[in-house]
């Protein structure tokens, strides 16, 4: 027979499974419960997913796997929106006044206390909270460094390099606390799995939980579900008008754009044509008079056509541009640099790459910058415009 209790409980919720075995239904045993929708299921196994992607390329990938970084970040931050909303519209234990953390009942929740929680109990809620903080805070972190390093983004015109750059180490910081907190979390689903005698993931996996005499009672709640989808579409909506209208502001220290025809003609003649702002204006005030003895080359120009080139590289060389690439290549050295490639950053940024791409036919050399970076010309050199020749067209 079916406890009185049980099936009050049924009737209020409306959604009540019975196993086909009815002999083990003598006090509550092997009845169970609808917990968690297919909406908070899908969230939390998706969530997982990009948090992975994120973790993944973020701590152990090249640049040139930036774009599926950025893609699991903004991924699990719009599945956090998706999920606020949710948790005011969505069914009683998707709902965050089911688990909202009181300190008394954390407490209570510690000395074993307050029954079995069918949801989140007091410290599972209070951990999801601290996830949706971090996931929240690791986007709006992974936007200002996009904005400030590489100028793009909604976020560009609000960063400069430092600024965007010192949000680097408060990105990994964020990133490697939320990596804590996910084996605490691992942890105590294992055990309060054995506490409680159930096995929490697969309540995650089915939706569903034995009933229990001594569950905690929540409030009832319907699913509100035409509501939370037009809330999301509204957040949604917001978020892309947002970026649109602020990417499309003026950023602050960017590049010149097009550069003087007569300059590309004459340095592209002979080799890829170096932006302005690689190098400061004492480099170039020392390459330009030394243009009979370019590297091994005659280079040497007209008088004032070579006062009028050196000119135009002085007025936008590194010091009137705010990307990484002008901020770090003179970095750490004690005189101007005349050749990009022998600057600590430039070793720095290609000491993981094999010699032979360099002589291969695809590169031809390593100061062939447009062989792997597409916005070369920009001066711009944004992680999300490398493209490495193939390996099996390098010998």
């Amino acid at each position: 027979m079916v406890p009185e209790r049980f099936a009050e409980d049924a009737d209020r919720t409306g959604h009540i499974m019975l196993q086909k075995n009815t002999e083990q239904t003598r006090e509550g045993q092997g009845l169970t419960v609808p917990v968690w929708d297919i909406w908070v299921r899908l969230f939390h196994w998706l969530l997982l997913a990009c948090v992975a992607t994120a973790t993944v390329t973020g701590f152990f990938a090249d640049a040139t796997w930036l774009r599926l970084h950025i893609a699991g970040g903004l991924g699990a931050a719009g599945l956090v929106l998706a999920r606020i909303v949710w948790g005011f519209t969505g069914p009683t234990h998707a709902r965050f006044k089911d688990f909202f953390p009181r300190p008394s009942a954390v407490m209570e929740h510690l000395r074993g206390g307050g029954g079995r929680h069918r949801g989140h109990n007091p410290l599972g809620g209070a951990m999801v909270f601290a996830f949706f903080l971090a996931i929240l805070f690791l986007a709006a972190t992974g936007l200002a460094i996009l904005g400030g390093a590489f100028k793009t983004g909604p976020l560009a015109f609000a960063f400069t390099f430092q600024s965007g750059h010192a949000m680097e180490e408060v990105h990994e910081l964020i990133a490697l606390a939320l990596l804590v907190m996910i084996g605490l979390h691992v942890a105590g689903v294992v055990l309060e799995s054995f506490r409680s005698r159930e096995n929490l993931a697969r309540g995650m996996v089915t939706g569903e939980k034995e009933w229990r005499a001594d569950d905690h009672q929540p409030r009832i709640a319907r699913p509100r579900g035409l509501a939370a989808a037009a809330a999301i579409a509204a957040v949604g909506a917001v978020l892309i008008l947002a970026n649109t209208g602020l990417s499309a502001r003026p950023v602050p220290g960017m590049p010149v754009a097009n550069l003087d025809p007569t300059y590309a003609q004459e340095c592209g003649d002979c080799h890829t044509v170096y932006h302005p702002s690689l190098l400061p204006a004492a480099s170039w005030r020392a390459l330009m008079p030394r243009l009979a003895d370019h590297f091994g080359e005659n280079a040497s120009l007209g008088p004032e056509l070579t006062a009028e080139l050196e000119a135009y590289l002085v007025a936008h060389a590194a010091e009137t541009a705010d990307t990484k690439a002008a901020n770090r290549m003179a970095r750490g050295l004690d005189a101007p640099p005349l050749a990009m490639t022998e600057t600590p950053f430039w070793k720095h940024q290609h000491e993981d790459l094999a010699k032979a791409l360099f002589a291969s036919d695809a590169v031809g050399s390593a100061s062939n910058c447009a062989a792997c970076h597409l916005d070369a010309e920009t001066g711009l050199f944004s992680p999300l415009s490398i493209s490495i020749p193939k390996q099996e067209t390098i010998r």
